[in-house]
């Protein structure tokens, strides 16, 4: 079986630095709130570009602790309206609904996937208070337009950078391109943790004083709460662990772009929408999609051939039970996309005669 992604050769790739780093911990007697946490975030501060750098449990909690910071700023209140694009993953909109904001959802340009810059005026009212877009798939959302809009209204710029670690645009990484931007460490991400494990960037540094206290049970001075938090810290082995993999990223990516372009140049059934890319340096490929009419008996024929892929994802947030309220919604490009996507095996340690197999599995396909 060619897997989606093998998280255990990825590991093993960097097998002997990322015992050493592991045991360094151990051996500190120091598991939380220490030098490997200060230090990753210094680290991947200065890679992203950005003053300031939290680290929390995850990528859920990096999202949410900004739209709270920013409610304990007095900048949002419940009830204002973020932005956000109809075919995210659930935790972009988690995270607005669980500081009783509310998601104004956008549909997606087709063509990218991502937030359609041409719809985001229109829904623009005086309750809006920021616009979040997510580097879906690992290639950049940001555009001009969306920063301009920004200005225009005075709306905050979030970042949800869970797919697009090293993404650039003109120079710049995504995670430094807004106000304040969540990361998330998944271990299959791009820059991927040994478990759950998060950050936010920012240059604000009252927001990430604010986003550090609130995950810290809320306070910023032991037995002393400013505000109702909760715990959400990295700890000190998943920073240790990315502290090693961050050395590799960049060397990563450009491995997921050599079989990215691999795929566009050898793909040539016509049964498929490949992805379209504007910019190679505005794409990491967390996942590298495609567009099938028959997705689902495409995924069984890729199954039958020992060939594992993913949906990302199957059905869009608005068609969830848990918000029910928007079952009748109607997005129709969206729905489009999560009824048409399938993510193609990629990953740093994919075999070149394994990327020629699904190839050749794909253009067979009738």
């Amino acid at each position: 079986m060619i897997k989606f992604l093998d998280l255990k050769q990825i590991t093993d790739k960097y097998s002997q630095e990322i015992h050493s780093a592991v045991s360094r911990v151990i051996d500190s007697g120091w598991y939380l709130q220490g030098q490997e946490n200060d230090q990753f975030e210094l680290d991947y501060a200065n890679y992203i570009g950005t003053k300031y750098c939290v680290g929390v449990a995850n990528g859920l909690d990096a999202l949410t602790w900004i739209l709270r910071a920013y409610i304990e700023l007095g900048i949002m209140s419940e009830g204002d309206e973020i932005i956000v694009p109809a075919n995210t993953y659930i935790a972009s909109i988690l995270a607005i609904t669980d500081n009783n904001l509310k998601p104004v959802l956008v549909e997606p340009s087709l063509d990218t996937y991502q937030i359609d810059d041409m719809k985001i005026e229109e829904v623009i009212t005086e309750r809006t208070k920021g616009i979040m877009i997510v580097h879906l798939y690992g290639q950049c959302a940001y555009t001009d337009k969306i920063g301009n809009l920004c200005k225009k209204y005075d709306l905050k710029l979030i970042e949800d950078n869970a797919q697009a670690h090293g993404c650039m645009f003109n120079g710049r990484k995504t995670g430094s391109l807004g106000n304040a931007s969540g990361h998330s460490f998944y271990p299959g991400k791009n820059l991927g943790a040994l478990g759950d494990a998060g950050a936010i960037t920012t240059d604000d540094k009252e927001l990430a004083d604010i986003i550090r206290a609130l995950a810290n049970y809320g306070s910023s001075k032991k037995y002393v709460f400013d505000y109702k938090g909760r715990n959400s810290r990295l700890d000190e082995i998943q920073a240790a662990v990315l502290r090693v993999k961050l050395k590799y990223l960049d060397a990563d990516n450009r491995i997921r772009k050599e079989i990215a372009a691999y795929y566009m140049e050898n793909i040539i059934n016509p049964e498929y929408v490949l992805p379209l890319v504007k910019d190679w340096n505005s794409h990491v490929f967390h996942l590298f999609t495609i567009r099938c009419k028959e997705r689902d008996r495409l995924q069984r024929y890729l199954n039958e051939h020992d060939i594992q892929t993913l949906i990302h994802y199957p059905i869009p947030p608005h068609k969830q039970a848990c918000y029910k309220e928007w079952n009748a919604m109607s997005f129709p490009i969206t729905e489009q996309i999560h009824r048409e996507i399938l993510s193609l095996p990629i990953g740093p340690c994919l075999k070149r005669e394994d990327i020629g197999e699904v190839v050749n599995a794909l253009n067979q396909f009738e």
